[in-house]
Parts: structure tokens; sequence; C-alpha cells
């Protein structure tokens, strides 16, 4: 199966229970990019990342290329005008040349071919353009080496910020959670059942009256792009 269709079935679920990211990183990025400055938020997913820009008020590219989460990235994205979902991947968004100042992607970096990714930031970027990656990193989850090993292979010299994002989970919340990873087997799929009773287990043993907590610490690297 090719990446892009690893979360083909786990849209809806990837929006109810994947964690956002806190109002502060959206703050901080305001601080980096110029005033007006349009997005192009690679790998948008259901729009986790693409509303907190998008609720800031700015325009944005949302490009994604699964048809299962573009479907999901409508809902989310309905009431907001100056959002353009574009079917398209982190190597090919279709945008135009020079169209937009930043290149956003959150979650995602690890999906993308590097070398690829770069040349496609630096035709859609104008110059002076900013690549900001973003990771939600769980202490003992995957996250952590997805995020270290993707950014130490795309950035050169990134200004790295950490944001504290405590998830409280209930225990459907966290059985929703443990079924939006592309990893993770759909019901249809023989290892459901075992890895059902897994996260069950798993919330059983490290709840506290009822929830779960996981101290998840958001991850903002960013970069101005130099050709």
């Amino acid at each position: 199966m090719e990446n892009t269709e690893l979360f083909t079935g786990k849209a809806e679920v990837y929006a109810k229970a994947r964690p956002g990211y806190p109002g502060a990183v959206l703050d901080y990025i305001g601080t980096l990019v110029p005033r007006g400055a349009v997005f192009a938020d690679l790998g948008a997913g259901t729009g986790k990342f693409t509303e907190l820009l998008a609720k800031g008020g700015r325009t944005v590219f949302a490009v994604e290329p699964n048809a299962d989460m573009r479907k999901q990235l409508a809902v989310t994205l309905a009431r907001y005008p100056d959002v353009i979902i574009v079917s398209g991947s982190a190597e090919s968004t279709a945008l135009p040349d020079s169209s937009v100042d930043v290149v956003t992607c959150a979650q995602a970096l690890h999906w993308f071919d590097p070398v690829a990714f770069r040349a496609e930031c630096n035709r859609i970027c104008r110059p002076g353009g900013i690549v900001i990656a973003v990771y939600n990193n769980t202490p003992g989850g995957s996250s952590p080496s997805h995020c270290a090993l993707s950014t130490d292979t795309f950035f050169k010299n990134p200004t790295v910020r950490e944001f504290p994002n405590p998830i409280r989970y209930s225990r459907e919340d966290w059985l929703a959670y443990m079924t939006s990873h592309s990893h993770d087997p759909l019901p249809s799929d023989p290892g459901y059942a075992a890895h059902i009773a897994e996260a069950k287990a798993i919330f059983d043993r490290e709840s506290i009256d009822g929830l779960l907590h996981r101290r998840v610490v958001t991850k903002v690297y960013s970069e101005q792009l130099k050709l």
C-alpha cells in the first residue's frame, strides 16, 4: 500500500481522536511570518493544524493526497472561506510557482521525500519563504523518533520551540486514538480484536479516575529557505 493510502478508512476517527495543537503555537508562528502571509499546509490530513491557522484569519492552501482525509478536511474547514483545499502531495502540490510565503506540515514530515519536498518548497515559496514543521510528541510513543529522524534529515539549522500540550483521554477517546494511526488495524483486519484488547488493558492499567493522562509536548521547527 502506498503511503498516501495508509489513512484510508481512518479519517473520521483521526479527526475525533488525535490531539490538537496549543493556541500558543499559532501566537509563536505569528512572530515568524510576515503580516498577511499566505500559507501552504502540506499533508493537511483532516485539518487539525490547518484549522488552527484558519482561526487566525490566515489564507491557507490545505494540500492533502488522500481522498478520505480530504473529505473530512472539507468538513473541518467548511466555515473558513480563506482556506482552499488542494488534491496534491508534499512533493507535487499543484500550487503555482512563488504563490506562498510559508510552508507548514504538522505530524507529517516523516512521510515526505526530503529532497523532493525541499525542491517543491523552493518552487512554491516567494523569496524569504519559511518552512515550519510541527510535531505532537508523546513520551514513550513513536512520534519522538519520527520527529527526530525527519527533522534532522530535512532541516539544516532550525529554530526549535516547545509548548506543553497535556492530553486527557476518556476510555472512549483512548480507544479511538488507538485506531487512528497508519499502523493501527481497521475493524475488518484480523488483528483488530487483539489490538483493541491491548488498548483497553493500557487504559485500565494507567488511567486515574477514569482518565488517561499523556504529557504531550508540541515541538515547532522553523527555518528560512535557502536555495
